[in-house]
């Protein structure tokens, strides 16, 4: 039996095999965990469904794999190791395509796993070829003889590089992915304005004066989507001082009264971004446009509130969703936002608790940060920037000064979906929950 790199998400297209809890030769039971997992947003274990002896070990740890990619191989009890592993290793003759499983997973297959001879040509143009087993892509044959994996080829071709200029490290000289990584680009063909190579840069510094540190697959994604998000949606922005006081007093006050456990300890604590989350829940159900999403040629409105919540991690971020906001309470809200949290920072949590989602926050003001604007994460349409609350003179109804709390929020939005107007009633209605804390408490 394959054992295949499991679909870990919609937009997850690779995992990293961090560590093998099996060696080769080693006995496995159903539920016996095989290898963790790490992608760029989690980790998680993987075990065996059937029982019997790891036979083959094809991505070692510390290696990615595509989604789908057979990573080991399992074989029946008894069998000896090389026995199993010799048929997967090389096959002699051309043998019948493989019935695929009942729920395949999505994906590539593994670049080992597909041997040129049980793939069948699919004829694009005289200088273009496509293999495929039934259903995914495998490597693509280019003039000059040259084979490349379709990853490498999107690779290349959204860096500029000149797949003759690489020398491939795959099966039979085939190009994969890890072969481009300290390509440049020319320059000659990088666009106007994009900036100058990865080598053009370290030609500028001395290499005496610098640690070159590889950009692992979160901070990939991360660039990758917040590049595109920029490219392709047509940001504005709307922002709002909030006066809360009267806010920082209903905390106060609720915390103060919070139940005590048996050691003394309350049962809950809430913040200020506890207040913030459900503000903006309730927000969206009173502005319905707003709460909606791009579909490419549609839009789709949604009917909760879906509020991700950005979490900073080691070398990049994380936006887990509270789902159904409006439906909950601030106490809810607490303790579901603090458990998200800390398996964000764990690498533990499930695609579907950091996928889709209504809008987003990004709350800088533990750092001191007044005020700044997010970006957005698509598909969702508006993200809040929230900065941090300060003292600031204000002029009082009758002409004179008082000191208020205040902080100030941002709305970044994306002018397909919403309009100006529109975000402007969103921001509104924001500041009228934030401001009049105790409708946000029935």
């Amino acid at each position: 039996m394959n054992i295949l790199m499991p679909q870990l998400g919609e937009t997850v297209a690779e995992g990293k095999i961090t560590q093998w809890f099996k060696s080769a030769g080693d006995a496995v039971q159903p539920g016996d965990n095989l290898f963790e997992i790490e992608t760029d947003k989690v980790s998680m274990e993987v075990p065996a469904t059937e029982a019997g002896v790891l036979s083959e070990i094809r991505v070692p740890a510390g290696e990615v794999a595509r989604v789908g990619a057979v990573v080991g191989v399992i074989g029946a009890p008894g069998t000896p190791v090389s026995a199993a592993a010799a048929p997967a290793a090389r096959p002699t003759a051309t043998p019948p395509l493989a019935k695929a499983p009942a729920a395949p997973p999505t994906g590539y297959e593994s670049e080992a796993a597909l041997a040129p001879a049980a793939r069948g040509p699919i004829k694009l143009d005289p200088f273009f070829e496509v293999r495929t087993p039934e259903r995914n892509f495998g490597p693509a044959r280019l003039a000059g003889g040259i084979t490349v994996t379709p990853l490498a080829r999107r690779l290349a071709s959204e860096a500029g590089i000149d797949l003759s200029r690489v020398r491939g490290s795959g099966p039979h000289g085939r190009i994969v992915a890890r072969d481009l990584e300290n390509v440049p680009p020319p320059a000659a063909r990088a666009p106007l304005g994009e900036g100058l190579s990865g080598g053009q840069i370290k030609a500028l510094y001395d290499p005496a004066g610098y640690e070159e540190v590889s950009l692992d697959a979160m901070r990939r994604t991360i660039a990758t989507r917040l590049q595109q998000a920029k490219q392709t949606i047509p940001h504005f922005y709307l922002t709002a001082d909030i006066t809360i006081d009267r806010l920082i007093a209903v905390r106060e006050e609720a915390n103060a009264a919070t139940p005590k456990d048996r050691d003394g300890k309350p049962t809950f604590k809430l913040s200020l971004n506890d207040f913030i989350i459900r503000a903006l829940a309730l927000a969206l159900q009173r502005v319905p446009a707003a709460n909606a999403v791009w579909a490419g040629d549609r839009v789709l409105r949604l009917k909760h509130s879906d509020i991700g919540v950005a979490v900073a991690l080691d070398g990049g971020l994380i936006a887990p969703i509270v789902r159904a906001a409006e439906t909950k309470s601030l106490t809810a809200i607490s303790a579901e936002m603090k458990d998200l949290a800390a398996r964000a920072r764990d690498k533990k949590l499930k695609p579907a608790e950091y996928q889709g989602g209504s809008t987003a926050i990004s709350n800088l003001g533990m750092y001191g940060v007044r005020e700044f604007s997010a970006i957005i994460n698509p598909p969702q349409a508006t993200i809040l920037a929230v900065g941090a609350a300060r003292r600031q003179a204000v002029e009082t109804a009758d002409g004179g000064v008082a000191f208020a709390s205040m902080l100030t929020a941002t709305l970044s939005c994306d002018h397909r979906l919403v309009d100006g107007a529109l975000g402007a009633e969103l921001l509104a209605a924001i500041k009228a929950l934030l401001e009049t804390p105790v409708t946000m408490l029935v």
